[in-house]
């Protein structure tokens, strides 16, 4: 199968974009579970029950959890399946969602976000795993970017959807609504989804153990670079509705109305940041280069808007300014990073590769939000929270400069692995196959 049979105008690949689009919505209801608890708890009744340790706290035990599932996500959807592998992706956190509803103590509430991350983590493996089946390499990056931005839309929605359910039906029938929301999703891309012919016997090849994938310079620098820069958009999401209201002393009301400020501009860097990449493939720039390109520019925006935040964040739209440009620069790098495992690891195993290389979320976010809760207590009591906050602004714009210099320069070349292609395609052993 080549590229150009891939984009065949034929009735199974005109239906791409539709397909694309379930990822779009599982990743909005993505979002808006995990967003959910944060604002419900930056103001009110929960913000009684949880102070700022105990949510940092809280977020380490969604990040290890989110870890923990990365290291065999990837691999299970890669076994199952497109269809079964997300199906059930999305019936796990669904349900982790919905549980919330019955938690009263930090304690519990940590219990749920533990399982809600288990769940969670599946959607970015299968979606990519539903890319590799159903868009042609140069199209990935838009594809990529066009899923993903269900992430700053679901990030844009929350807090006037929170403000307004939390308010009127308190928090516990927030977290029911939103579950039945995810039932819904689950029944029809049950009935709906398969996949296409032509790939499906690639699909099918033999999945790379994780253990080999790990020992590929790709799989473990990517790893190392999402250890340093996905803790930025955690930092954006987890933490905005905490700065609004200890530094700018804003309620839930106008968070609802005004939060959603950065996160459309990052749903903009999402289709821009892929759009961007597939434009230069069109005008001559080979693939692996156009991907660096375009992860390059993304890193300098995410980067340098967090260092220069402390020096000029004078308003709370400023401060929305300098996130939103966090966020933009953090999407517009994730619409590229989502398209290079297909680029480099056959497709039967592209999601385990992005799985695995997702274990970084986790051991980042979990160490950097346990440290931002700990220094925003620790300095807030010492100094102030303005003070607190620019601390943090500045340590996480050092981060992803490192972590955008590790893409660049020690992930190797964006092609095609040899070993792993001859590895997946070879013929099938009788014997059992237990050495990795």
């Amino acid at each position: 199968m080549n590229d150009q049979q891939l984009m065949a105008p034929d009735k199974p690949l005109k239906l791409r974009w539709l397909m694309v689009s379930f990822a779009f919505f599982a990743t909005v209801l993505n979002y808006v579970h995990r967003l959910s608890f944060n604002y419900l708890s930056a103001d009110g009744e929960l913000r009684k029950l949880i102070p700022d340790d105990a949510f940092g706290y809280i977020g380490t035990a969604f990040f290890v959890a989110y870890m923990l599932s990365n290291a065999f996500s990837g691999f299970v959807i890669d076994k199952l399946g497109t269809r079964i592998g997300y199906s059930l992706c999305m019936a796990f956190w669904t349900t982790a969602g919905l549980v919330h509803a019955f938690a009263i103590t930090p304690l519990q509430f940590g219990i749920c976000r533990f399982f809600l991350g288990i769940g969670e983590a599946g959607n970015w493996p299968a979606a990519i795993k539903l890319t590799g089946e159903w868009f042609p390499p140069h199209e990935r990056s838009t594809a990529s970017g066009i899923f993903n931005s269900g992430s700053a839309l679901g990030a844009i929605i929350v807090p006037p959807l929170i403000a307004y359910m939390g308010t009127r039906y308190g928090w516990q029938s927030t977290f029911i609504i939103l579950g039945v929301f995810g039932y819904l999703w689950l029944a029809v891309f049950w009935f709906s989804y398969y996949t296409p012919g032509r790939v499906a016997n690639e699909s099918k090849a033999r999945v790379i153990p994780p253990l080999k994938l790990l020992k590929t310079r790709f799989v473990s620098m990517f790893l190392l670079a999402k250890i340093f820069i996905e803790p930025i958009w955690y930092f954006v999401t987890f933490w905005i509705g905490r700065y609004l209201v200890d530094v700018h002393h804003w309620d839930l009301k106008m968070i609802g109305w005004y939060a959603m400020i950065p996160f459309i501009m990052a749903d903009v860097g999402n289709i821009a940041g892929g759009y961007f990449t597939q434009f230069i493939i069109k005008k001559g720039v080979p693939i692996p280069k156009a991907r660096k390109i375009a992860i390059g520019l993304s890193g300098a925006i995410m980067g340098f808007s967090l260092l220069l935040g402390p020096f000029v964040i004078t308003t709370p739209m400023t401060a929305l300014i300098i996130f939103g440009l966090a966020g933009f620069g953090y999407t517009s790098y994730t619409a590229n990073a989502l398209a290079i495992p297909g680029d480099v690891v056959p497709k039967s195993s592209a999601a385990s590769a992005w799985g695995l290389a997702c274990i970084g979320n986790g051991i980042g976010g979990a160490i950097f939000q346990s440290l931002s809760g700990i220094t925003l207590k620790s300095v807030s009591k010492s100094h102030d929270y303005t003070t607190a906050y620019n601390i943090l602004f500045l340590g996480f714009g050092a981060l992803v400069i490192i972590g955008i210099l590790i893409m660049l320069f020690g992930m190797g070349p964006y092609t095609r692995n040899q070993e792993l292609d001859d590895y997946a395609h070879a013929p099938t052993d009788p014997a059992p196959a237990l050495a990795v």
